[in-house]
């Protein structure tokens, strides 16, 4: 998955600028209301032996319709917090 960074500025009609990070993952939890729990997988060079391998974290990320379910392909934004874990909203399929 794929790790993009998105920096808008304000436009003249003073819309909210989105900035933070984007990531792309797979729902891996939704048992919680409003929260969906994203793995989102890389790959990383190991710095002595050269080898790639897959790496992955869990993100907490806000679902306000619970419209997401185990196994669906999602971007989430960075966020201000909304709670003490989740920092991370869902923004598309």
């Amino acid at each position: 998955m794929k790790t993009k960074t998105t920096k808008e500025n304000k436009d003249i009609d003073n819309t909210p600028k989105k900035t933070g990070n984007i990531l792309s993952g797979v729902v891996f939890s939704d048992k919680m209301d409003k929260t969906v729990v994203v793995s989102v997988s890389r790959f990383v060079k190991h710095p002595k032996y050269g080898k790639f391998y897959k790496v992955s974290k869990k993100y907490k990320a806000h679902d306000e319709e619970n419209k997401y379910k185990i196994g669906d392909k999602v971007e989430i934004i960075e966020t201000k917090p909304i709670s003490k874990d989740k920092k991370f909203r869902v923004i598309t399929k």
